[in-house]
């Protein structure tokens, strides 16, 4: 699942498969599962990791593991660590924040008017040699 050229990709590599952005469901679904895998709140961190990943986590279009427990039981601490810090890069560079300060926000909109004025960057050009404007009225 691709964005459009205006807002990227909705997915990265990893090397388990790729990573996808989750809606704001899916996020609380997970975290609500992590919770009730959590016997305290020691766990709550690597439980609500897990169930993340079980969502975000695919591999040809489909989930890598069932649910948080399969990827508790199928992953190292350290692998759940890794993906889901890769997750979470991912998805504050796709879902900036007011938050992150004025510095981070202009930076951000210079970079997304670049990339889409140099995407259309000589689109135009093969069209209007075809087709030159025409000044004034000819009879």
């Amino acid at each position: 699942m691709e964005g459009g050229f205006w807002t990227g990709p909705d997915q990265i590599r990893v090397k388990e498969g790729r990573l996808r952005l989750l809606s704001a469901r899916e996020v609380l679904d997970a975290r609500q599962e992590g919770d009730a895998l959590a016997r305290d709140g020691r766990e709550r961190a690597l439980c609500r990791n897990a169930c993340l990943l079980a969502r975000a986590l695919e591999r040809r279009g489909k989930p890598v593991f069932e649910d948080g427990a399969a990827v508790l039981d199928g992953l190292r601490v350290e692998d759940i660590a890794r993906l889901s810090d890769a997750w979470a890069r991912f998805n504050r560079e796709r879902n900036p924040s007011a938050l992150d300060g004025e510095r981070e926000i202009e930076r951000r909109k210079k970079a997304w008017s670049t990339r889409l004025m140099s995407a259309f960057n000589g689109a135009c050009s093969a069209c209007s040699a075809l087709c030159p404007p025409r000044s004034g009225r000819k009879a």
